[in-house]
């Protein structure tokens, strides 16, 4: 009898948490027209950039998205996945200690990534539009600080699981700087991999998918509901934005979707984890540095022709949607090698 109540009882929980997932994609899908409507009427194109993240006279890339710039592409799509999970989110996800911190960071690397939009909508496009490289890494890690407090002080996590040996780290108050390189690096990360048509929201969908599978595992069922909400949501910006893209989500977005998939990592206690099942994204920064470190210690000869990575293979002759499938076929297959990681550490 216990048993059958049991499972009755996750089988409702279940049935709630893909509701919500359900909810986030109308609503966001609802919200869509209104966006559309704005940003054409306002122009919210973003500026074509003249140089590379790594500092190079961005001809090839210019030429590679010649047809783009020439369509102008509404950015700052991402406020329509940010309104529609914190709508949700605030309205029927009543798990408030499990909700409170990825919304809030969520949110809040929304709002730095809009402001850093609204400065490249208003811009010339002379060199790398937008709020300073700094100035965005800075605001970025002001938010994840505050994060990491209440992550340590507040949730009172002190400690890292390592997989697959059923024992933990104890790192004390060094869990707040962990947190903090852990949210900015994905952040980032998110943000680096947004260069192609359906790219960033792809792989995005499939990390929070994992996510959800291991939150509802653990019993956070607040974590899972967000995350498939976030599924949900970035499922119907991901119709409109593969290619042809009809917009893209902008800094508002990436910085968001990055921001929240980091905390949901240390909430769900698989920080390690991490960068098994968002590989594409840790492969997409990881080009970045090795193009820069290469150019600064080898006298300027580069590693590929164009960083990040997803444009080396554009330069190479691949078509866009080649490129872009392919890589959310590797997302796909690390997220399920992660999430069988964290089965074997669970069960085995």
């Amino acid at each position: 009898m216990q048993e059958t109540l049991n499972i009755a009882v996750q089988t409702d929980t279940l049935v709630r948490i893909l509701l919500l997932g359900c909810l986030g994609f109308v609503l966001s899908t609802l919200i869509t027209p209104l966006y559309t409507t704005l940003a054409y009427k306002y122009e919210w194109w973003k500026k074509p950039r003249t140089k590379t993240l790594t500092g190079e006279v961005a001809k090839v890339f210019s030429a590679l998205h010649a047809e783009k710039h020439k369509r102008n592409i509404p950015t700052m799509a991402g406020i329509i996945f940010v309104a529609s999970v914190a709508i949700v989110t605030l309205l029927t996800n009543w798990s408030r200690s499990e909700t409170w911190l990825p919304l809030a960071a969520f949110v809040g690397a929304g709002m730095v990534g809009l402001i850093d939009d609204i400065i490249n909508i208003k811009g010339t496009g002379s060199g790398v539009a937008g709020l300073p490289s700094k100035l965005k890494l800075l605001l970025t890690s002001a938010v994840a600080v505050v994060g990491g407090w209440w992550f340590y002080a507040k949730l009172d996590v002190s400690s890292i699981h390592i997989p697959l040996t059923g024992s933990s780290l104890e790192l004390g108050w060094l869990i707040v700087p962990l947190f903090v390189l852990v949210v900015v690096a994905t952040a980032n990360s998110v943000n680096i991999s947004d260069g192609l048509d359906g790219l960033a929201g792809g792989l995005a969908v499939t990390a929070f998918s994992a996510y959800t599978a291991i939150a509802f595992l653990e019993g956070r069922e607040g974590v899972a509901a967000f995350c498939l909400t976030m599924v949900g949501a970035l499922l119907s910006y991901t119709w409109f934005n593969i290619h042809p893209a009809r917009f893209f989500m902008g800094d508002v977005g990436s910085f968001a979707v990055g921001t929240a998939l980091g905390v949901v990592a240390m909430l769900t206690d698989t920080v390690l984890l991490l960068p098994i099942i968002g590989l594409v994204f840790v492969a997409e920064t990881g080009s970045v540095i090795l193009q820069v470190a290469s150019k600064k210690l080898r006298n300027g000869k580069k590693i590929f022709k164009i960083a990040p990575i997803h444009h080396h293979f554009e330069a190479s002759g691949w078509p866009e949607t080649k490129v872009t499938m392919r890589f959310w076929v590797v997302g796909q297959v690390s997220a399920v090698v992660g999430l069988a990681m964290f089965l074997m550490g669970r069960y085995i």
